[in-house]
């Protein structure tokens, strides 16, 4: 492993580990409420770049690559996937 494959890990972990955080706060206050689209983007961008990283090999889940921004998920769903991810 190459020190530029580590500090991409390290990089990603810690905003995974920190949009969880946010998220799992909001989602014990409101686990059915939807996620904004502004905070979705930004997720799905952390996740496709989650999804490179990691290879088909690793990914947390075979058949998931990010949310879909027409049928927006819920606060507890994107906490479900973040965890997963962790």
């Amino acid at each position: 492993m190459k020190r530029k494959d580590v500090d991409e890990f390290e990089k990603l972990s810690g905003q995974v580990q920190s949009i969880y955080e946010e998220l799992s706060v909001l989602s014990k206050k409101s686990p059915n409420d939807a996620v904004n689209k502004f905070k979705l983007n930004f997720i799905n961008k952390l996740l496709n770049t989650s999804n490179e990283f990691l290879s088909k090999k690793y990914r947390a889940f075979e058949d998931f690559s990010e949310f879909d921004t027409d049928n927006i998920p819920q606060n507890s769903d994107v906490v479900l996937i973040l965890s997963q991810y962790l």
